[in-house]
């Protein structure tokens, strides 16, 4: 299928990756992975400028930390309550084209948001954002799981490394364009959206060209993973979901709150609040491509392990630090807990055989739920006790990692070739 690129972006999709041959289950497409994380990183920088914009909009709107909150949990709510059902229904009818269809949503939300003069408006606008990511994130994780070659603790990885860049660089282009700009300068982002609507086409075309080895995919994996006892299985996804609740509770507090605790304990000023957040999310990124990988050699349960029982000392050190090792203990805070979630997604994926979209949509949908009450909560609780306590309370959320003990092994047959 030959193509006209419209912008530079669209370049990591060669022509010969959609119309060539047809790779093996052995053959990992590159191509693909990289163009799935670029649009994660598109996606996922436009989802964080919610949280940067929060100083700005505090003062233009005049809200409270409990509305703040709100705000998170309305997006965050659109985002978790969706994306089960899309990847259920995309476990039995696959939509390629769903991805840049959810990124409409995405960019109509964006030019809302640049102009909401009320409350109500922010919320409508931050609830389209979340619509546009709740379709957007089981599909592209079937998508990297497609293309992985059998090494989805990697792709899912590098799926996920991209979002966590995005994530990092969301507050850092909030204090290089929206601070000194204002709200008009979200209107920018939207630049953002059209151009991973350009890739997620490309992309989306790979994919639709593709479906029947991804069926077939799907069938030599779950004869390869035999299913655990309904009773057994349960119980095992029971944990992951609070091992997932730990890490995205505290992650809340940490991308909500973090500028105005750093402002509060130190007097920094906006810009220099959110640079600091930039840091701990640009950890958060670096550290993200060490789960999958490791995973795939020494076994998922082992860096479960690591990631959310062993962030546990530096979570507990950090209310009590100076400005300097605040930081530094933000960064090896992001390292460690970011190496969790694809482990924990490849993880669950073993579990249930065969159901890939549903378990990305699930997991995924947990994660932004558990980001929205979190945050929610938590904005509640600050607006009472103030945001210092809060930090101190949300230290001890790792210390739930004790419950990966409970996790059976997960042992695969070679994977057939597809």
């Amino acid at each position: 299928m030959s193509t006209n690129p419209s912008s530079p972006a669209t370049d990591l999709l060669p022509d010969n990756a959609i119309a060539g041959t047809q790779p093996t289950a052995a053959a990992t497409i590159f191509p693909i992975l990289i163009a799935i994380s670029l649009s994660h990183l598109m996606n996922d920088t436009i989802q964080s400028l919610i949280p940067s914009t929060y100083p700005l909009l505090k003062n233009s709107l005049h809200l409270d930390f409990g509305q703040l909150g709100l705000i998170t949990f309305c997006f965050q709510l659109t985002a978790s309550l969706l994306q089960p059902f899309v990847g259920l229904y995309t476990d039995r009818k696959p939509q390629p084209y769903s991805l840049a269809a959810g990124m409409c949503f995405t960019l109509v939300g964006v030019l809302l948001l640049s102009r909401a003069s009320s409350f109500p408006l922010v919320l409508l606008s931050v609830m389209l954002v979340g619509i546009g990511s709740s379709i957007f994130h089981p599909e592209a994780s079937r998508l990297a799981h497609l293309a992985s070659g059998g090494r989805s603790g990697m792709a899912q990885s590098l799926f996920q490394v991209g979002g966590n860049a995005g994530s990092s660089l969301g507050p850092l282009l909030a204090a290089l364009i929206i601070a000194p700009f204002g709200q008009a300068g979200i209107g920018w982002f939207s630049l953002i959206a059209l151009m991973a609507i350009a890739i997620l086409l490309k992309a989306g075309g790979w994919y639709k060209k593709n479906l029947t080895r991804a069926r077939k995919k799907a069938a030599a994996v779950k004869e390869s993973l035999p299913m655990l006892p309904p009773r057994k299985l349960a119980f095992s996804l029971a944990i992951l979901l609070v091992l997932i609740f730990s890490k995205y509770f505290y992650m809340a507090g940490m991308s909500s709150y973090y500028t105005f605790y750093l402002i509060e304990k130190f007097h920094v000023s906006v810009q220099s609040a959110q640079i600091h957040l930039f840091i701990f999310l640009f950890s958060i990124a670096a550290g993200t491509i060490i789960g999958g990988p490791v995973g795939d050699k020494i076994g998922r349960k082992k860096v479960i392990w690591c990631s959310i029982l062993g962030v546990a000392p530096f979570t507990l050190l950090l209310p009590y630090g100076d400005l300097f090792w605040t930081t530094v203990l933000s960064v090896f805070i992001g390292l460690i807990l970011s190496s969790a979630f694809s482990a924990i997604l490849v993880y669950a994926q073993e579990l249930v055989p065969g159901k890939v979209g549903l378990i990305a949509g699930l997991f995924f949908g947990l994660a932004f739920g558990m980001g929205g009450i979190g945050s929610a909560l938590l904005g509640r609780m600050a607006d009472h006790t103030g945001i210092l306590y809060v930090f101190k309370v949300i230290a001890f959320l790792p210390l739930l990692g004790l419950l990966t003990g409970f996790l059976p092994e997960t042992k695969r047959q070679p994977l057939k070739k597809a």
